[in-house]
């Protein structure tokens, strides 16, 4: 694909460049020619079994003084910069290190002749924090390894939610914002072609919702969006009886059936276990697969994939341990029996093989046997509400809070006062906003921003207090901009 479209800013007017260039993200994605199979050659007849790591990699922009309503808007990460006297602050140059050293580790694999595989996320929030706060010199050194024809391949970058909002408690009609809003955003500050070779989806915290029409308008928007494959979580999911997953390391087809009937679907990677760091920063996922051996499915043979996903900074596995792990495994890999692969890599090699997403199992987000085993073949809105309310009566386990890698947290319990001015802001956002072609300019981006940074997932991770008050605060400037700047 001939990318012919210009650079575009990456602030504008002081603010991240989230909105105005819709079209030309639309003509961009989706893009469906091959982006790993022509450069990289591998033989998937001489594999046992692949494996891959994905970093996960996040800074809220948080308000930074004490009266909420004056503070500044800034990354956390210039926070903890500027208090590293502040307890867990100390930290903040390690976090910064990590944000750049893969461009590094690759670089270094890459000049010696090894084949390295990594795939990244980082949420809009940090991208705009690290250039907000003068760190380009980071983002300069990840262009390295999205730039060069030497480097890039061994590099997978995913899209995820532009405010790390966690997808089963935002507003349905602000999903597509933020995936938008991410694309735009990384086309800005890694260019047109780079946004072009982005096929699967990271969603924040892994969490997958399972209420029927979110779920349904979510696997829409990313089809629409352009993206091939979404990463979920084993616990997030199940087989279409009910059953937890019988196979994990093949691809499923993830099936999002609406209250109405219709479906969605698309490809999923399946990521097993919890969220432990030492999954990924000791790169289990190679150990593991050195215990594989070939699949057969519809009569074909294919190598599992073994996926695993963490936090890319947090803790001190991945600060001081994962660099001499990552380096250490790639030593030991080959181009055949075990080898590293991305995801989107992994899918080109089977669809050139034959396979294609109808091949793959099906499995639907948990909880939704629950619901169509009531329902039946046909179903209402009015149907599926109240087969929810009958589930929830009938077994306490039963929920509609989505699914997530961790079973012990929830975002939507006990965060009413949250959620409640949040959706108000999207209905009045929506009112004030769709109708008008008004997305180029400050007004929009202005309102656009504090939308999302309302919703990211941060301000109800650490329960009430403070993070809680910044979000009503977000929620407050957002209402305003809509009322007297739209």
């Amino acid at each position: 694909m001939q990318m012919t479209l210009e650079r575009i800013p990456e602030i504008v007017d002081g603010l991240p460049n989230i909105g105005g260039w819709e079209d030309e993200v639309r003509a961009v994605t989706p893009n469906k020619e091959p982006v790993f199979l022509p450069r990289i050659a591998i033989d998937l007849e001489r594999l046992h079994a692949t494996f891959a790591i994905a970093l996960h990699m996040h800074q809220p922009l948080i308000l930074d003084g004490g009266d909420l309503m004056t503070a500044r808007m800034i990354g956390n990460l210039q926070y903890m910069m500027e208090n590293q006297q502040v307890h867990g602050n100390h930290d903040a140059p390690a976090f910064a290190e990590c944000y750049g050293r893969m461009a590094d580790c690759v670089r270094e694999l890459v000049d010696r002749g090894r084949h390295p595989r990594v795939m990244l996320d980082y949420s809009g929030c940090l991208l705009f924090g690290l250039r907000q706060m003068g760190r380009g010199d980071i983002l300069d050194k990840l262009r390295a390894v999205v730039d060069d024809e030497r480097y890039w391949p061994y590099v997978e970058w995913l899209g995820t939610m532009w405010g790390h909002a966690v997808v089963p408690s935002t507003p349905v009609p602000d999903i597509q914002l933020h995936v938008r809003a991410w694309q735009q955003h990384f086309a800005a500050v890694f260019g047109w072609a780079a946004l072009a070779r982005i096929r699967g989806f990271s969603p924040p915290e892994m969490y997958l919702p399972n209420h029927p029409d979110v779920c349904f308008h979510f696997v829409k928007t990313l089809r629409e969006c352009g993206y091939r494959w979404i990463l979920v979580q084993e616990h997030s999911v199940e087989e279409l009886d009910g059953r937890t997953l019988n196979e994990t390391y093949l691809p499923r087809r993830l099936v999002a059936r609406s209250s109405t009937g219709e479906e969605e679907s698309i490809t999923a990677l399946v990521k097993t276990q919890g969220s432990d760091t030492k999954l990924v920063g000791h790169m289990q996922p190679f150990y593991e697969a050195k215990g594989l051996r070939p699949r057969e499915l519809r009569g074909r043979r294919m190598p599992p994939l073994v996926l695993q996903v963490s936090d890319g900074e947090n803790g001190g596995v991945m600060m001081n341990e994962f660099p001499g792990h990552y380096r250490r495994v790639w030593d030991d890999v080959d181009d055949e029996g075990v080898v590293g692969m991305n995801g989107t890599e992994y899918l080109e090699r089977l669809e050139a093989a034959g396979f294609s997403e109808e091949d793959f199992e099906p499995i639907q987000p948990l909880h939704h046997h629950a619901i169509w085993q009531r329902v039946g073949g046909s179903s209402t809105p009015e149907q599926v509400i109240e087969t929810i309310e009958e589930a929830k009566r009938d077994d306490h386990g039963f929920h509609m809070e989505g699914g997530s890698w961790t079973s012990d947290r929830s975002w939507v319990s006990g965060y009413e006062t949250i959620l409640d001015p949040m959706n108000r802001l999207s209905v009045q956002f929506h009112e004030a906003i769709d109708h008008r072609a008004i997305k180029a300019s400050r007004a929009y981006r202005n309102a656009l921003l504090h939308l999302l940074v309302s919703q990211t997932s941060c301000y109800r991770y650490w329960g009430s207090g403070r993070w809680t008050d910044m979000a009503l605060e977000l929620c407050r400037r957002a209402s305003e901009i809509l009322t007297h700047d739209s």
